[in-house]
């Protein structure tokens, strides 16, 4: 795997060279825009809405909408201005208890591995932060953009996760919450039971994209077809409001209890797929 970003982690007067790692992947199905008739993929163009020509990057600038209608150009010298200083180093500002930092602020994870001499003080600064129960809240510059950041201890190394800044996240206050309501106590035992009925150990890797997997199936099933179109999908019973909440409940852990039902709830998902194969 290559690295996106060499440099240091630093801290009072500590230096610790590390190189960074992207700690997560996705492959994603990418789709192309075809005309129906011949599949001719659909290419676009960069077109003035004044007049509807099209317009050459050369002759293309940054504005910005201060007003509706109105724009104010940023030329390059502009963005230079106010250009972060690429250093290539974590700046730790403070620790902080992981339990105070909102779980929504973090969202991009990175491997930060040790460069050659710097083990040793590597290893101090994770165990530092195991101990103490912290995380370094610091600022990093990652391709020209400035970055809130997490150095966490993850397993036997350190992580680097990028935060969002608490402007970004919209306040609650703009969501509706729930209307009072009085629960009994036979209700909340129930809830409390089909919880504790459907508790297990974490394993991740019992979790998987069903969505993507069976997508890249049916692709392979159109291929294979020439892109015939497959049999139809029978339909599925849509959610209704539910009014009885004890019975569901009831219903719920009476599930729960029986035998596992994870490859149960895969089987409707996958009727498509099987009678793809079936069919080819």
């Amino acid at each position: 795997m290559r690295p996106i970003w060499k440099g240091s982690i630093n801290f009072g007067l500590v230096n610790i060279p590390v190189t960074l790692y992207p700690a997560t992947k996705r492959e994603e199905l990418r789709f192309h825009q075809l005309r129906a008739s011949d599949l001719s993929p659909i290419n676009y163009k960069r077109v003035a809405e004044a007049d509807g020509k099209e317009v050459p990057w050369e002759k293309i600038v940054k504005g910005y909408e201060y007003e509706k209608g109105k724009y104010v150009v940023l030329k390059p010298e502009d963005f230079l201005r106010v250009d972060v200083e690429a250093t290539q180093s974590v700046t730790i500002q403070s620790f902080v208890n992981i339990a105070e930092v909102d779980p929504l602020l973090f969202y991009k994870p990175y491997f930060m591995e040790p460069q050659k001499g710097a083990d040793r003080a590597y290893v101090l600064l994770r165990d530092a932060l195991v101990a103490a129960k912290k995380i370094g809240i610091a600022k990093v510059v990652i391709k020209t953009r400035q970055h809130l950041a997490a150095l966490k201890p993850q397993d036997e190394g350190l992580m680097l996760e990028l935060m969002r800044f608490p402007e970004e996240m919209v306040e609650v206050s703009e969501f509706r919450t729930p209307r009072e309501s009085k629960l009994g106590k036979k209700e909340l035992d129930m809830a409390k039971t089909l919880i504790a009925s459907m508790t297990e150990k974490w394993k991740p890797e019992e979790y998987t994209d069903e969505y993507r997997d069976e997508l890249k199936e049916v692709i392979k099933q159109k291929v294979k077809t020439g892109g015939k179109s497959l049999p139809p999908v029978k339909g599925r019973q849509k959610p209704t409001n539910v009014i009885d909440l004890l019975s569901v409940l009831q219903e719920s852990v009476n599930s729960a209890r029986g035998p596992k039902s994870k490859t149960k709830a895969k089987a409707p998902r996958r009727a498509a797929v099987r009678s793809a194969r079936k069919a080819s």
